[in-house]
């Protein structure tokens, strides 16, 4: 298991295989990833803890809040960017290898 320090939290990478990869991701409150998407990548995430907001779409972008339980899954192509704004969120991701493959549109960070 890795922890990879991010912006907005941390990732902790706990599987990693040339087929697939495991992490969990911790977004601080008040924090976001990039609006992004993937050439390759396919990801599902679980949230585990708090009420994550998904943005998606390009141009007029659409809003989902989704506790935890549920489930979301981003095919290749897809823009969407993840959203802690009232509360701490923990996701668990399930994805094709790919962890470089991010296209930013937009960043809060500057990356």
């Amino acid at each position: 298991m890795r922890i990879v320090e991010k912006p907005w939290g941390y990732e902790e990478i706990w599987a990693e295989t040339p087929r697939y990869v495991g992490k969990v991701l911790h977004i601080n409150k008040g924090h976001r990833l990039s609006r992004q998407y993937h050439e390759k990548k396919e990801e599902t995430i679980r949230v585990m803890q708090g009420v994550l907001t998904i943005e998606t779409g390009n141009g007029p972008q659409h809003s989902w809040k989704y506790g935890p339980g549920s489930v979301f899954h981003v095919t290749p192509g897809t823009i969407h960017r993840f959203c802690a704004p009232d509360n701490d969120v923990e996701i668990m991701e399930v994805s094709t290898p790919e962890l470089n493959d991010v296209v930013r549109l937009e960043d809060d960070y500057s990356r």
